[in-house]
């Protein structure tokens, strides 16, 4: 049993339980990872990228029976997959398990093509959103695989986004808020069942893993923005707010949020033309809020959907249970202090990112937008 953080070896000893053909695991969340008002008792979350989802519900049902609930248990491996994939976020979880350790975790199953979808189009920003966070990385996806490419992809838009939504000046700190924020938009679990201070939370214990996450990410951005060398994460920023510029980072925004875009500045009698659309939004004043608009749509979405599906999969039972520490969670919460912890470094996404950013420079592509 672990204390408060959970240690990389340990949790690569914890997934031997499960089937091993993943092409790419982390775990997340405060089980993981350092958070504000962290205690003893956090479930440990964990994420499964597999190939062929099909063939691995077929083996874990097998070894691990129990971790499923009633009636899915039952119909087997093929209505697992078939709510995995056709349901939510495509994501399955399996919530309140006990493992031969004693750790109580949260998995989830995903195929590796759902999640690049949702890397690169950001059409539910589920998964897409908790890897624009600090994570470990138990896994790795291989050195050459696309969901490799995918997850830097990931991360080169969440900036794109976020500086869209950010004033002229603004510092590192409120940088990564507002990145962490992106996959809250419009959750309707932070309505009711999560802690209100969440994002400063996740932030300000883990802005040292964040600055090295996002370090080769933003020299991609240095025509943009400047970002002053500093280990100060609260020293001010100054980004270019000009439409060229604008009109650049929408560009750049993933496949589901232009097309978006696109049709809510389409409605009447304006152009439905891509290119006028973005150009015309990016001079208009409200740009911010078109977007902060069409992010809340996606996650909406989302966060309700895999929400009703996971009192399918968790069972009536368990969903009771989960929510209500969710809500007693929140009603614990109290206003974080500002802190600042450098941890030793367990990630390995800034490798990843570093590596891709060696081989490749980020190109202007051309966006496709049904």
């Amino acid at each position: 049993m672990l204390g408060k953080i959970a240690e990389v070896s340990y949790l690569k000893h914890l997934i031997q339980q499960f089937p091993q053909n993943m092409k790419f695991c982390f775990a997340y969340g405060s089980g993981a990872l350092k958070q504000a008002n962290n205690n003893d008792n956090n479930m440990l979350d964990l994420i499964f990228v597999v190939r062929n989802p099909n063939k691995w519900h077929l083996e874990n049902l097998a070894s691990n029976p129990k971790h499923y609930a009633q009636p899915l248990r039952f119909l087997g491996h093929k209505a697992i997959t078939n709510v995995q994939e056709r349901a939510g976020a495509n994501v399955y979880y399996n919530t309140l398990v006990r493992t031969s350790q004693g750790q109580l975790i949260k998995y989830g199953v995903i195929s590796e093509v759902s999640l690049m979808i949702d890397l690169l189009d950001w059409n539910h920003l589920y998964l897409a959103g908790r890897l624009h966070k600090p994570v470990k990385v138990l896994i790795e996806p291989d050195e050459t695989s696309q969901l490799r490419t995918a997850l830097v992809q990931n991360l080169h838009s969440a900036v794109h986004a976020a500086l869209l939504l950010l004033p002229e000046h603004f510092t590192e700190i409120d940088l990564f808020k507002k990145i962490t924020g992106l996959s809250y938009y419009g959750d309707f679990r932070m309505i009711f069942g999560e802690n209100k201070e969440k994002i400063s939370n996740i932030v300000l214990p883990q802005l040292h893993h964040f600055k090295q996450l996002y370090e080769p990410i933003l020299k991609h951005f240095d025509n943009y923005v400047d970002i002053p060398k500093s280990d100060d994460a609260a020293v001010t920023c100054r980004q270019d707010t000009s439409p060229v510029t604008k009109i650049h980072h929408l560009n750049h925004l993933p496949r589901t949020p232009q097309v978006k875009l696109v049709r809510a500045w389409s409605q009447g009698p304006r152009s439905k033309d891509t290119e006028d659309c973005l150009r015309a939004i990016a001079h208009d004043p409200e740009c911010c809020e078109i977007l902060e608009r069409s992010l809340k749509e996606i996650v909406w979405r989302s966060s309700v959907t895999q929400s009703l599906k996971g009192i399918l999969t968790a069972g009536l039972v368990k969903s009771v249970k989960y929510s209500s520490a969710k809500i007693i969670k929140m009603l614990q919460s109290s206003p974080p202090k500002r802190i600042l912890t450098k941890e030793p470094d367990s990630s390995k996404i800034h490798k990843i990112v570093e590596t891709i950013a060696k081989k490749t420079e980020t190109k202007d592509t051309e966006k496709r937008v049904e």
